[in-house]
């Protein structure tokens, strides 16, 4: 290994970053360099409300970090993205059509109903091996076509791809990402032009696809100007969780991992698809990673649960701290179960009073404060997970001794302790910033500054953080 740094943009659906990577003698620092908000707007569109991502205002500070990280580093060796997945945004005659819509936005509802009025549910799986949630970009290509947002000539670019656009004037989609879309062929690992012909999707809207460890471009003249060098753009896993997996710091292969944020997703990493009807039933999704591997996950609403519901309550005026409450939590002993993953806890809003009727309707005990309510949420999470995790292991026949949670799930003692009692598998914690590292360590392959396949990858970071470690407590599942 030599010595190096590299920076990575890392856009989740609530928050953003710009972090510097600096790696030298078999060790991975970041150095967070700008840190921002990412809240959707919600604005007047004639005949109704549109939410939308406010992403003129994430690309002002992603530039801010980008000059701090060149200040910083004079040879940085390149500029990575990732981002959440699902969403896009339009260009036409090389210009961005609007604000892109957030995925929560209310307009895919009839885009899943007229998309299977095309194709069958099952057959959209056996080609994109995609679980079926309404918010799939599928749904709401179909619901921008019906709604005439989609003209001949536009391209669609996913939200990285889209700061890549900015960034370098190259045009490409990159395939962990286009893997999230419900366009791609999971078998051959391309757009699935019979999909887009039968949803009347035309053929340019879709652009190249490149796989991580692609050099793009180097920065437009504007932008060299704006940060202060010339950084070539290289491509990483820019599905968040792509990146996030990567930065999945395990040793062996017995493992399922949880990357834990607003969203949870859990699953293994595997060689090639599952797309048997019983992956099917069980919602299991076939998502691209790294050196052609598979991450045959599910998706569950994650910390999303709590965070909105703290929202509401300091919207009503309280004052929440959420240590506090999470130790308050934990207190309690016990709480009750709802099914995390119902599709009325999606949209913005109400959260703790969505989680009520879910309570009562599943004949439990209704929480009556927020100590209770936050229970609840980290129980039923760890359920979840803990049901994911066995129904992936039995569906690709893995054999899985250890759950990795990384990301911002991964602080919350109370969820790692219980997924630990839930699914009767030690739990390891961390690290926080997996999402980063796997950016990071994606690129520092790319520049040379590491060598090795995966596992080379994971070591290094599993040598750079430190880790905590949850047992299953005995008669606690």
């Amino acid at each position: 290994m030599t010595g190096g740094a590299v920076a990575a943009i890392d856009l989740g659906a609530s928050s953003g970053r710009v972090v510097l990577g600096r790696i030298d003698d078999g060790i991975v620092r970041l150095d967070i360099l700008e840190r921002f908000a990412n809240t959707p707007v919600r604005v007047w569109e004639g005949s109704g409300s549109g939410l939308h991502w406010n992403l003129l205002e994430l690309y002002r500070p992603i530039l801010q970090g980008l000059r701090r990280a060149v200040a910083a580093e004079p040879g940085l060796r390149s500029i990575g993205i990732d981002s959440w997945g699902l969403d896009y945004g339009i260009l036409r005659d090389g210009a961005l059509l609007g604000n892109p819509y957030s995925y929560r936005d209310e307009r895919t509802a009839g885009g899943v109903r007229a998309t299977h009025e095309l194709i069958a549910p099952e057959e959209l799986y056996a080609i994109s091996g995609l679980q079926f949630m309404p918010i799939n970009s599928i749904y709401q290509f179909t619901a921008d076509r019906l709604a005439g947002r989609l003209q001949p000539g536009d391209t669609a670019l996913l939200i990285p791809d889209l700061i890549g656009y900015w960034l370098t004037g190259e045009v490409i989609a990159e395939r962990t990402n286009a893997s999230t879309t419900g366009l791609l062929d999971v078998r051959a690992r391309t757009w699935s032009a019979s999909l887009a012909d039968r949803l009347g999707l035309s053929a340019g809207l879709l652009p190249p696809i490149v796989d991580p460890g692609t050099e793009v471009g180097t920065l437009l003249r504007p932008v060299e100007v704006e940060v202060g060098a010339s950084v070539p753009v290289v491509t990483v896993g820019s599905h968040d969780t792509a990146s996030a997996v990567v930065g999945v710091p395990a040793l062996d292969d017995d493992y399922a991992y949880i990357s834990c944020g607003t969203w949870a997703l859990v699953g293994v990493e595997l060689d090639g698809p599952v797309l048997d009807d019983a992956a099917r039933v069980a919602n299991f999704t076939n998502e691209a990673g790294l050196d052609g591997r598979i991450r045959f996950l599910q998706n569950i609403t994650g910390l999303w649960l709590q965070s909105e519901s703290i929202r509401t309550w300091e919207r009503d005026g309280r004052d929440i701290d959420l240590t506090a409450l999470l130790e308050a939590a934990e207190a309690l002993g016990t709480g009750s179960l709802f099914d995390a993953n119902d599709p009325r806890l999606l949209p913005p809003g109400d959260m703790p009073a969505r989680i009520a009727q879910c309570c009562r309707e599943a004949g439990q005990p209704v929480p009556q404060n927020p100590a209770e309510f936050v229970r609840a949420i980290n129980q039923s999470l760890a359920e979840a997970f803990a049901v994911a995790v066995r129904t992936a292991a039995d569906l690709s026949g893995k054999d899985v001794k250890v759950i990795h949670v990384v990301g911002g799930g991964s602080q919350n003692a109370l969820l790692c302790r219980l997924t630990a009692d839930r699914s009767g598998l030690p739990v390891v914690a961390g690290p926080v910033e997996a999402t980063a590292l796997g950016n990071v360590m994606s690129q520092a392959r790319t520049a040379g500054l590491v060598t090795g396949g995966l596992d080379t990858l994971r070591a290094t970071v599993a040598r750079s953080t430190s880790l905590r470690r949850y047992e299953p407590r005995s008669g606690a599942r």
